[in-house]
């Protein structure tokens, strides 16, 4: 049996991507919580492939994503650093459930189900999100909640 080192293989740790950028649809491997982590935009699309993609967000100190709802889409929010208050609602006016979220903390939003996301920490949250299928176009790049988006992979 062939020890592991002994493979020919390619470090992961040897490749350092570059942000922003839209990896899919190929084969890519990252240490998420720390592209998260390096993210300061509000959000941009990391990987888009057919069925699934990953975007980065950081949000600012007191600020909010908006309550929102994706019809067609799950999704996966994980909390890769600070603090948010997670809020589940029938529809934006009517919240039925709020949760404190922290640093490696994941939340799951079924198809349908309204949410928000609000940034009660003293430093910018930084999330990452996996929709399936994929909810925004590749390579999107919002630098502003308010800002308009920018597509390609170079602002």
């Amino acid at each position: 049996m062939s020890d592991l080192y002994d493979l020919n293989v390619t470090p992961v740790t040897s490749y350092t991507p570059t942000f922003p950028h839209d990896y899919g649809p190929n084969p890519f491997i990252i240490d998420l919580s720390k592209a998260a982590q390096q993210n300061d935009y509000y959000r941009s699309t990391l990987w888009t492939g057919n069925q699934l993609q990953v975007t980065l967000m950081s949000i600012p100190v007191n600020e909010l994503i908006g309550m929102e709802v994706h019809p067609d889409h799950d999704q996966i929010i994980r909390i890769e650093e600070g603090v948010g208050l997670i809020q589940f609602g029938e529809n934006k006016f009517s919240l039925y459930d709020q949760y404190l979220a922290f640093s490696d903390y994941v939340v799951f939003v079924p198809a349908g189900t309204w949410h928000n996301i609000v940034n009660i920490g003293n430093e910018p949250l930084k999330i990452s999100s996996i929709y399936a299928p994929p909810n925004y176009p590749r390579n999107m790049l919002l630098e502003t909640k308010t800002s308009e988006p920018v597509l390609g992979n170079t602002l």
